[in-house]
């Protein structure tokens, strides 16, 4: 396995005390190490590799208890290697997309990745949810802070919503996706941004992304 300090990986980031071992898939965002100050403040250990800078059989070779897809630009085509982490870790590993990292999810598993009707950049919007996963506990609607340009849409049967938003788009109310999991697999994502100063209870919704994943911890090696 390449070593650790080699470009686009940092090594585990130290916890204050033992938790989850948490791969970031850092997919070339400055919001991403915001995610793994929060991910290390819970007690994760956190090790954060660029999209591009590793191979699937790097991560079986770590063997994480859970993954992170960060947010970033352009497509889930686009995001390196995370449609192939989503593909073939996700059956296993406890995994959570942000924003870009939750459309990859999305597009993994079948559903339409498209343009949003409306670009949203630092909007912190109404975001209801059914309190289920990493939702569990927190008080809905909250405040949720979005920055994209895309949306998932038409989901698969394996996929179910989670969180929403309503928007005015040409005159009528829409609900906006904003949340979702998969029936089977550990899998969840977020539209919005649970790092952001804006969002309410994003802390929360990490730790309990993390208490999912101490919960359902893959036995290695998982294929």
């Amino acid at each position: 396995m390449p070593r650790a300090e080699q470009p686009g990986r940092v090594a585990a980031v130290p916890a204050p005390a033992p938790g989850a071992r948490v791969l970031v898939v850092d997919n070339y965002d400055s919001f991403t190490y915001n995610l793994v100050q929060y991910l290390a403040e819970l007690g994760a250990a956190v090790t954060v590799w660029r999209n591009d800078a590793f191979t699937l059989e790097d991560v079986a070779e770590l063997a994480p208890d859970a993954l992170l897809l960060s947010p970033g630009p352009g497509t889930p085509e686009r995001a390196g290697r995370t449609l192939e982490v989503v593909r073939r870790f996700g059956p296993r590993v406890p995994t959570l997309g942000v924003c870009l990292g939750h459309q990859a999810i999305g597009a993994a598993y079948g559903a339409r990745v498209t343009r949003a009707a409306r670009l949203v950049h630092g909007k912190a919007s109404r975001i209801e949810h059914d309190g289920s996963g990493p939702f569990a506990g927190l008080p809905s609607p909250l405040a949720g802070t979005r920055y994209h340009s895309l949306v998932v849409e038409a989901l698969p049967d394996a996929l179910v919503p989670t969180a929403w938003t309503v928007e005015r788009v040409a005159g009528r109310e829409e609900r906006v996706l904003m949340g979702l999991r998969h029936v089977e697999h550990p899998v969840w994502g977020v539209q919005f941004h649970p790092e952001s100063v804006l969002t309410e209870h994003g802390h929360d919704l990490l730790a309990n992304f993390l208490a999912l994943a101490e919960a359902r911890r893959p036995a290695w090696p998982a294929s």
